[in-house]
C-alpha cells in the first residue's frame, strides 16, 4: 500500500514540476532574450561611435574572440568581418537588420546563422558614410537555459520524493493499522470498519463450514495418502457426479491439479474428448473404459472403472499408468515392418518378373543379358538395403564393438571420394576436398566414415548432371567442422525436418530411380549422435544443399562409453 500511495503522489508531483518547469523556462527564455537584445544594442552604438572616430582600424584591432562585428557597404557588400574573410561572404543587402538600418538608422533581428551554424541576435547601426556596422551575439537557447536549471529541479525532486516517502508510509500505516488488528479467528467481534462487515460475515460462515469438513477430510486424506503416496501410477477417486474425492501425487502432477482439487469436477482438469467419452460411459452406463492420452510428452493409458452399489454407480476410479515405452516400441515396429516390406517388395517384383520371363523363354537371346543385369542390379539394391538395416540396428543397440581412435579426417575423406569416383563420373559430378591442413579427430573411425560416406554419396546421387560437390574440413579451438555442399536439386523447407527419419524420401520415384535406400541420413544422424556431434542443414530447392557436422575435438567420456 505504501508503494501505491507513493507512486500516485510521485506522478502528481512530477506532472506539477514539469508544468512549472515549462512555464518558468518560457518566462526565462523571453526575459533573457529582451535583456540580451538591449546589451547588443548598447554594444552596437558604442562600436559605431568608435568606428566613426577611428575608422576601420578600430575594428581591425578588436579581439577576434569577443563579439562578432561586421561592416557592410550601402549596397550590401561585406567590407569587414571579425570571424570570416569578407571576400568569401555573400551580399548582406537582404538581411533584415541591414535593410532596417539603411532605412531608419538602426535595425534588430534574431535568426539562425548558416555561416556559423548558431542562433544570433543581430543589431545594425548606420554610419555617417552610409555603411552599416553590425554586432552579432550568440543567443542562449531554451535547451541551454533548461540544462542550467536541471540540477536545481533534480534536487527539488529528490527532496520531494523523500518527503513523499515518509508521508506515504504514514498514510499507509494509519490505513492498515486497524486492518492488522483484525481477529480473523473471531471475525464477528471486530468493529473497526463498517465497510468490511460483509466480508467478515462471509469469513465466519466459511470458517464454520471448514470446521465441519476438516475432520472428515483429514481422515480420508491421511488414509488415502498412506496407501497411494508411493505409487508410480496416477490414481483418482471420483464421486457419482464426477467430482474429485481424492487423488495421489502422481495424478496431481499429470493433471496440474495444484493444491486445491477436492470437490472439483474432473472435467475441469481433463477436458479431452476421449476422456469425456469413457468417463460418461462409466458414470452413465457403468461401463469400464480405457484410452491412450499424452501427458508431459509421454503416453499414458487411462483406465476408468465404475464403482457399483447394485446397479447404481456411486463413484469412479481413474488409473493412469505410463505406456510410453510400449507405445514407442510398437510404433517403431509397425513403421519398420511397413517400410522394410515396402522397400523389399519393389526389387522382388522386378526380380520375379524378369526371372519368370527368362524361365518361360519369352526373352530374345540378345535381350537376356539386359534382364540378367536388371536382376543383378535389384539384388545388389536388396543387399545394400539389408546391410543398411543391419548397420542402423547395430547403432540402435549402442555399437558396443567400436572404440575411439585417432582419425586423420582429410585422409579418410580422400578415400571416400576415391571410392565414389566412378559414381561421380557417371553423373559427371566434380568432387573437391578443401582443408586447412591435417585435421585430426579422436572418435570412432567406422561412425565417422559412415557420416562422410553417406553425405558425399547423397550429394552425388541427388545432384544434377555436371554438378559440383565441395567437401570442407576445418579445425577450430575445440571443434572440427565437416561441410558437404552440392548444387543439386535441393530439399523443400517442409521436408527438411524429416529427412533424417528412416526410409523418408523427399521424391520417392527419384530415390528409387537412383537406388537410394532411405537410410543414409538416418545412419548419419545416429553416428553423429553417438559421437556428440551436431548436424545442421541449409538447403533451397534448385540451388543445392549444405550439410554441416560439428564434431567435438575429442569424444567425451560419455560418448566413448556409449560406443
Amino acid at each position: 500500500m505504501t508503494r501505491q500511495i507513493f507512486k500516485h503522489m510521485l506522478i502528481l508531483i512530477t506532472v506539477a514540476l514539469l508544468v512549472a518547469f515549462t512555464a518558468v523556462l518560457g518566462i526565462l527564455y523571453s526575459y533573457f532574450g529582451v535583456v540580451q537584445e538591449g546589451q547588443v544594442k548598447a554594444e552596437a552604438k558604442l562600436a559605431a561611435q568608435a568606428v566613426e572616430a577611428e575608422g576601420i582600424s578600430y575594428l581591425e584591432n578588436l579581439d577576434p574572440d569577443t563579439t562578432r562585428v561586421t561592416l557592410v557597404a550601402s549596397d550590401g557588400q561585406v567590407i569587414y568581418d571579425s570571424e570570416a574573410d569578407a571576400s568569401t561572404l555573400e551580399n548582406h543587402a537582404d538581411r533584415p537588420e541591414i535593410k532596417e538600418a539603411l532605412v531608419s538608422g538602426e535595425g534588430m533581428s534574431t535568426r539562425f546563422s548558416g555561416t556559423l551554424l548558431k542562433s544570433f541576435v543581430y543589431c545594425a547601426e548606420r554610419l555617417s558614410d552610409g555603411t552599416v556596422l553590425r554586432i552579432a551575439e550568440p543567443r542562449d537557447t531554451a535547451l541551454n537555459i533548461a540544462a542550467g536549471m536541471v540540477p536545481f529541479v533534480l534536487m527539488l525532486l529528490i527532496i520531494l520524493m523523500v518527503c513523499m516517502w515518509f508521508a506515504a508510509r504514514r498514510v499507509a500505516a494509519r490505513i492498515t493499522e486497524p486492518l492488522n488488528r483484525l481477529d480473523l479467528d473471531h471475525p464477528m467481534e471486530n468493529d473497526e470498519y463498517e465497510e468490511i462487515s460483509p466480508l467478515l460475515k462471509r469469513i465466519y460462515a466459511q470458517q464454520k463450514q471448514i470446521a465441519d469438513e476438516k475432520g472428515r477430510l483429514v481422515r480420508i486424506e491421511r488414509d488415502f495418502t498412506a496407501v497411494t503416496q508411493h505409487m508410480a501410477e496416477g490414481l483418482i477417486l471420483l464421486d457419482e457426479e464426477g467430482r474429485v474425492l481424492n487423488m495421489n501425487n502422481k495424478a496431481g502432477k499429470l493433471l496440474n491439479a495444484g493444491d486445491v482439487y477436492i470437490g472439483m469436477d474432473i472435467l475441469a482438469l481433463e477436458r479431452r474428448e476421449k476422456f469425456r467419452e469413457i468417463l460418461a460411459g462409466a458414470l452413465e452406463e457403468g461401463e469400464h473404459g480405457e484410452a491412450i492420452l499424452p501427458y508431459d510428452r509421454l503416453s499414458y493409458q487411462v483406465d476408468v472403472t465404475p464403482v457399483m452399489d447394485g446397479k447404481k454407480v456411486i463413484g469412479t476410479v481413474v488409473l493412469l499408468f505410463d505406456v510410453t515405452e510400449r507405445e514407442t516400441a510398437e510404433q517403431m515396429r509397425r513403421e519398420f515392418t511397413a517400410n522394410v516390406s515396402h522397400e523389399l517388395k519393389t526389387p522382388l517384383h522386378t526380380i520375379s518378373g524378369c526371372a519368370e520371363m527368362l524361365e518361360s523363354g519369352g526373352v530374345r537371346p540378345e535381350d537376356q543379358k539386359k534382364f540378367v543385369h536388371l536382376i543383378y542390379t535389384q539384388v545388389q539394391r536388396m543387399i545394400t538395403l539389408v546391410q543398411d538395416i543391419l548397420y542402423i540396428s547395430h547403432l540402435d543397440e549402442g555399437a558396443v564393438d567400436m572404440s575411439c581412435s585417432r582419425i586423420d579426417m582429410c585422409l579418410m575423406a580422400d578415400k571416400v571420394i576415391e571410392s565414389l569416383s566412378q559414381e561421380a563420373e557417371k553423373k559427371h559430378v566434380g568432387v573437391s576436398l578443401d582443408s586447412d591442413g591435417e585435421v585430426i579427430y579422436y572418435g570412432v573411425a567406422r561412425l565417422t566414415e559412415s557420416i562422410i560416406f553417406n553425405l558425399i554419396d547423397n550429394a552425388i546421387k541427388y545432384n544434377k548432371e555436371g554438378g559440383e560437390v565441395h567437401v570442407r574440413l576445418r579445425a577450430a579451438a575445440h571443434t572440427i567442422t565437416l561441410q558437404v555442399s552440392d548444387n543439386g536439386i535441393g530439399i523443400p523447407e517442409e521436408d527438411q525436418t524429416r529427412i533424417f527419419e528412416r526410409f523418408y524420401r523427399v521424391d520417392k520415384s527419384r530415390s528409387r530411380e537412383i537406388g537410394g535406400t532411405g537410410l543414409g541420413l538416418a545412419i548419419v544422424k545416429h553416428a553423429a549422435m553417438l559421437q556428440n556431434a551436431q548436424i545442421r542443414l541449409d538447403s533451397q530447392p534448385g540451388r543445392g544443399s549444405t550439410f554441416t557436422v560439428v564434431f567435438p575435438e575429442k569424444a567425451t567420456d560419455e560418448a566413448e562409453a556409449a560406443v
